[in-house]
């Protein structure tokens, strides 16, 4: 095509889009981005919060490649706290309660000052196609917009269908239209499209709560900030507050279960099991008398509470009549019901480990259009996504991040090998090599790729290269450094028979938390006050290190069936050895390697000796 509009067409408002538009804008490349309603991008349709377990690894992820989420709530985080702090660095994890509306405006004035950026209200209705790429969209108004690559990012706005007991309302989020064509065009390409559902709480007054009966949850100090960009600012925090259901919602809520369209056959579609409605709770764990349901604020200019925990499609009536009976609920007024939505996506064994599709080239699927759950695996993908595209346009090798670099590539991984039947959620126990995915160490694993494609300023990859270097120093130093028995305090009785160790030994020996081994060490040696973050990273990678190296071992053996390929056109019918099932799932995922077919739900580890055997007979006849 020679005169195109855009170089990337973006559609769908929301994280991922938001992702893929700005770094197809950082990189250099013209976006078109289409929205239903340009005030509302990475509005938070369900819980304002980021971060939390497994998921906060994707925000310092996204962050290591120059992505806006992480910025975005470090500027309008309303508390912030770590999780899993008394296990292990593997599995600690940040969260942050968002100002859902400042969230949403600092989005949106900072995506209309990008100057390679196009907003353009409208709902995206067709795909145009030429010659098998993808090459613009045409929107249910009749105008049409040309790219050289066009990237899909919908949500729960594709074929979206709100569910409030018998109620049924065609929308994508609560007031606001859905997008049907849209779905035509996909079937009409071939597509398999599914359908998903998901769910929201109601939305309650926070003056009408009495606090005095619930139990409060401050932030953390000093606040643990996301992004390596943001500007430390000081926060007055705002608490949150647990709270539980009682005896008496369990019956209100069991008496009209058969009301909720969720059992009563009107919704046919899977929703996440990690994060089930209230009706759900009671059904599925009935042996349970009570769940936590956490009061979470939606800001600091509202009253509006978010009841995280008691996501319903109950009749109006009846969510009113539960929620009052949960404890210091009594009295609550109900601002906004809560409701299910249905939503259409396509199965991502349609799509490349690239985010682009099999079926057409140069299109790209990214956030729930995947069946994924959740706004950091949807921004992660769209991410990923924009990169991409701009990167087929160049006509450049992809970007993959496989299991062992990145939580990114866990879950890409996942979605491309293994059937999604319900809504993907990213969790911590999904990597097995999560010792070496923490938080801590994202820029270690991912600069080389910022850097790669200018995804970040220098100044920032300067200040990283010397972090690295003052980390080296540290270790070194805490290797060398020895303590006297006298100086450890409570922690001296355990070594009687020496009268010092090296600080090395010290953090190594297991009862002792990394925390009070460096607070320890600040006391010790003064120089170390002003140098946290490099202490944490020399501290985790002592402690470790034998754990460390074992993984790696593993991540070596890993990588070795990485890169055996398995060409994109191998005609999987001509492997007699192989099981019909086998052979189905092969045909259906098209694995990109041997050690991707070996995580093929179904597939044996004889299949993959079979089929190693025939790739390679294949790979010697084409040469």
């Amino acid at each position: 095509m020679s005169n195109i509009d855009f170089d990337v067409i973006v559609v769908g408002g929301g994280h991922a889009g938001v992702e893929a538009a700005l770094v197809v804008a950082r990189m250099g490349k013209t976006a078109a981005f289409v929205t239903m309603d340009i005030e509302k991008l990475a509005l938070m349709s369900c819980n304002p919060a980021i971060g939390g377990i497994g998921k906060s690894q994707l925000v310092k992820e996204i962050d290591a490649l120059g992505g806006f989420m992480g910025e975005a709530i470090d500027a309008t985080g309303i508390q912030f706290r770590r999780l899993n702090l008394s296990r292990g660095p593997a599995v600690w994890s940040t969260r942050a309660q968002a100002d859902r509306i400042a969230y949403n405006r600092f989005v949106v004035n900072y995506v209309k000052k990008q100057p390679n950026i196009t907003l353009i209200d409208g709902i995206a209705g067709e795909i145009l196609t030429k010659h098998g790429n993808a090459v613009g969209i045409r929107l249910e108004d009749g105008r049409a917009f040309t790219a050289s690559a066009v990237i899909l990012a919908t949500g729960t706005f594709l074929g979206g269908l709100i569910h409030i007991g018998e109620k049924q309302v065609k929308s994508g989020r609560m007031g606001e239209p859905a997008a049907y064509d849209l779905s035509d065009s996909l079937r009409s390409l071939g597509f398999e499209v599914g359908r998903l559902k998901t769910g929201t709480p109601p939305r309650l007054d926070g003056s009408t709560i009495d606090w005095s009966r619930c139990t409060v949850q401050p932030g953390e100090e000093p606040v643990p900030f996301f992004s390596v960009r943001s500007p430390k600012r000081k926060l007055k925090q705002t608490c949150c507050h647990l709270t539980y259901t009682t005896d008496k919602t369990k019956e209100i809520v069991n008496a009209n279960m058969k009301r909720s369209p969720i059992f009563s056959g009107q919704i046919q579609s899977t929703g996440p099991r990690y994060c089930p409605s209230i009706e759900d709770k009671f059904y599925r764990f009935a042996e349970k008398e009570s769940h936590q349901i956490f009061l979470e604020p939606e800001g600091n200019g509202t009253n509006e509470i978010y009841p995280n925990g008691f996501a319903t499609a109950l009749p109006e009536e009846v969510q009113n009549k539960a929620i009052r009976t949960i404890v210091g609920l009594e009295n609550v007024k109900v601002t906004k019901p809560g409701y299910a939505i249905e939503y259409d996506y396509c199965p991502a064994c349609q799509i490349k480990p690239t985010m682009e599709t099999h079926r057409v080239k140069r299109l790209f699927f990214a956030g729930q259009l995947n069946g994924t759950s959740g706004y950091e695996e949807a921004a992660a993908q769209g991410l990923m996504a924009g990169i991409n595209a701009v990167l087929s346009i160049e006509g450049e090798s992809p970007l993959v991040l496989d299991r062992s670099e990145a939580y990114i590539g866990v879950m890409v991984d996942d979605l491309t090998t293994r059937s999604t039947t319900e809504p993907y959620r990213m969790f911590t126990s999904r990597a097995e090599y999560r010792l070496v995915l923490r938080e801590d160490n994202a820029r270690d694993r991912l600069a080389k790729y910022a850097e790669r494609y200018n995804l970040v300023q220098e100044s920032e990859l300067e200040d990283f290269r010397k972090l690295q270097d003052q980390t080296e120093a540290t270790i070194r130093y805490l290797k060398k450094k020895r303590v006297q028995i006298s100086e450890l305090g409570k922690y001296g009785k355990r070594f009687k028979r020496t009268s010092n160790i090296s600080f090395e030994n010290f953090l190594k020996q297991p009862n002792v938390s990394i925390e009070s081994a460096l607070s320890l060490l600040v006391e010790l040696d003064s120089n170390f006050t002003d140098k946290r973050e490099a202490m944490l990273r020399a501290a985790i990678t002592i402690r470790y290190s034998g754990y460390i190296d074992k993984q790696q071992r593993d991540i070596d053996k890993f990588k070795k069936m990485e890169t055996e390929t398995i060409p994109v056109d191998f005609n999987y019918d001509s492997v007699p050895g192989l099981k019909t099932e086998a052979r189905q799932k092969l045909l259906r995922f098209r694995p990109g390697s041997l050690g991707k077919a070996s995580r093929l739900e179904g597939i044996t580890p004889g299949d993959v000796g079979v089929l190693s055997v025939f790739v390679h007979r294949w790979k010697s006849a084409v040469r």
